[in-house]
């Protein structure tokens, strides 16, 4: 079993030296003949492009002509929203709702930060909007994006407020559009058509979200998904169907689904533009992606079912558009509407959701029954503490108190090999030679000694299903998301800001600027190394493990998960640190029952001028 483990550990050290000498030697030459080829063609062709007058981006590829978003904005007259969530504008021209801004939000932690911008008009670069009307074939004068719609003067769209919009085609059809919005994010789209014509029409209403190009941050983050979204098919089968920036583009331009309601739209990490029918309706809804001038436009729609329009009769659509925060008892209200939500505890509840898995807009991933009972507690106790660094805290300690049995047997078994440990050496001093006598001679000592090896390694596989869940908590949920803590942490959700390279910002100086290294000490920060000073404490407390080289290379770990963990969400950090303190705590008091030498004891000592001794 030894000689297993060091060929696994050698393997792994040697896989690890093969690929960074590959890097190094092979592949970065590769990497800079290729940038050199690719500069040069780029001069090239801007110097080409410059004698035609074509106008290049930042990469030096021939760009489209992009309006200013207050440029986009004044092509078109508009009517104001107000809300207590949102602020901005409806465009008459398309009656679209196509300009956003999130009052509760803020695009970052400083005090003269603004808001976040959700939806832009069309024209500006990578606009984003909402868009409804109807569709019929051989039907002339259907309102497009180039109608510009009549409202009464003096309008403005605010909660109990709706907005009125009318379009006369001058063929016989007047549309109505009126606007609706409550005081957080959902708007009530509701259009009517009436025929005032001789001749009966087929005409069918849609609804989409549309963006015209995604800046380069979009989708690249693996652990979250951004992309299309919605929860489609038939009544009792509805399913999350869900497309990526990169893979939707690449892999499944045109996706189609028959669904009974359900709900479909554009997701980011925090923010979601989603579209929701109703419930008993039919629709065909498309996640559908084309180059239209050189740009992609990801485009979320429905179209629903055909309804005959008879002269002198009046047909009317209502959809309803999510423009919004992610905010989990946010999607819940809508999701049960007037039925109250379901408590925390029932995973498999019957209750009937007006909009089905609206929380589904989350990303909760594959392992939703865990991480969502874990962000659940969360909440929990921050309605108690009111800080959400505090409530992972104590979310820490229930942890810890619900394993206490489990992980008491399992320290008290390490405790008791790392008593027996000059032993172990003796007998494998003695059966060098035999390893087979050697495992016999061990196991007989475990036995006699009421050890079992194995137990010491349990708390850690319980840990590491935690460690998963509350990393993706923090990184997909909005209620992380400059959530402060104490001090310097103002942000829960991104790394610790302070590194000790620029001596924790006494410096004016950006380590993360340096070439190669910057990543990786950029956050090395005080929190970071509270951690790596705990994890080595941890490890020095346990029982020596494998032959010398394995000993040593553990000796490494805390070096390595500190330079580690340095990049992830504080507020991560902060967990392991404090989770840690209690199993060193933990690990101490056995130590004591024992008699067993610990380092804690022996740091005590030395700080004394003393010699530690188990007492």
């Amino acid at each position: 079993m030894q000689n297993d483990n060091k060929n696994t550990l050698m393997f792994i050290v040697s896989a690890f030296a093969i690929l960074i000498g590959y890097q190094f030697f092979v592949l970065g030459p590769q990497q800079k003949k290729a940038e050199a080829e690719f500069r040069a063609k780029k001069a090239i062709e801007q110097q080409s492009a410059a004698k035609a007058g074509v106008t290049l981006d930042a990469n030096g590829n021939p760009a489209p002509l992009r309006l200013s978003r207050d440029a986009a904005k004044a092509l078109s007259p508009r009517i104001e929203v107000d809300t207590p969530a949102l602020s901005g504008s409806i465009a008459l021209k398309g009656a679209r709702i196509d300009d956003l801004f999130l009052r509760k939000y803020d695009e970052t932690t400083k005090k003269d930060s603004p808001p976040v911008e959700l939806f832009r008009p069309e024209g500006a670069e990578h606009a984003w909007f909402a868009d409804f009307g109807w569709a019929g074939a051989n039907l002339p004068g259907l309102p497009d994006s180039r109608t510009v719609w009549t409202a009464a003067p003096g309008q403005v769209l605010r909660p109990n407020s709706p907005v009125t919009l009318t379009y006369d085609n001058g063929l016989g059809l007047t549309f109505t559009r009126v606007i609706a919005v409550d005081d957080q994010a959902m708007f009530s789209v509701t259009d009517s058509v009436k025929n005032n014509g001789t001749n009966g029409l087929q005409l069918a209403p849609y609804a989409t979200v549309q963006r015209q190009g995604i800046s380069d941050a979009l989708g690249k983050n693996q652990i979250v998904h951004e992309g299309a979204i919605g929860v489609l098919g038939a009544t009792d089968e509805q399913k999350l169907e869900m497309a990526k920036y990169g893979k939707w583009k690449k892999d499944k331009p045109l996706q189609s689904f028959d669904s009974v309601g359900g709900w479909t739209g554009i997701t980011d990490k925090y923010w979601l533009a989603a579209l929701i029918p109703g419930q008993n309706q039919a629709i065909k809804a498309q996640y559908r992606v084309t180059n239209v001038a050189g740009i992609d436009v990801y485009d979320v729609n429905f179209l629903g079912p055909v309804q005959v329009l008879n002269p002198g009769a009046t047909v009317s659509q209502t959809t309803r558009l999510f423009a919004g925060a992610k905010t989990v008892p946010l999607l819940r209200k809508y999701e049960y509407g007037a039925t109250p939500a379901p408590a925390i505890w029932e995973f498999w509840n019957k209750t009937k959701a007006e909009i089905p898995r609206f929380d589904d807009a989350v990303d909760w991933g594959m392992f939703r029954f865990f991480t969502r009972p874990i962000f659940n507690i969360l909440e929990v106790f921050y309605k108690l503490v009111g800080n959400f660094g505090l409530a992972i805290l104590l979310l820490t300690v229930v942890l810890k108190l619900v394993l206490y049995p489990m992980a008491d047997k399992s320290y008290e078994s390490m405790a008791k090999m790392k008593k027996i440990a000059p032993e172990v050496e003796k007998l494998k001093a003695k059966h060098k030679d035999d390893p087979a006598k050697q495992q016999q001679e061990m196991m007989a000592l475990y036995q006699k000694e009421k050890i079992n090896p194995m137990m010491g390694c349990l708390p850690m596989l319980i840990q590491i299903p935690v460690f998963y869940a509350l990393y993706k908590v923090l990184t997909v949920t909005i209620e992380m998301r400059h959530a402060p803590f104490f001090g310097w942490i103002q942000d829960l959700s991104a790394p610790d800001p302070t590194t000790m390279f620029n001596l924790f910002g006494l410096i004016p100086w950006d380590p993360g600027s340096l070439p190669l290294i910057g990543a990786m000490i950029a956050h090395l920060g005080v929190w970071p190394l509270l951690y790596g000073f705990t994890m080595w404490l941890t490890t020095a407390m346990n029982p020596p493990a494998g032959d010398p080289i394995q000993q040593k290379i553990f000796q490494w770990f805390p070096v390595i998960f500190t330079f580690t963990l340095s990049g992830f969400a504080v507020g991560l950090v902060i967990y392991w640190c404090w989770s840690n303190v209690l199993t060193i705590f933990q690990q101490y008091i056995i130590m004591r029952r024992y008699k067993v030498e610990n380092p804690i004891d022996q740091i005590i000592a030395r700080l004394r001028g003393k010699t530690a001794g188990a007492t």
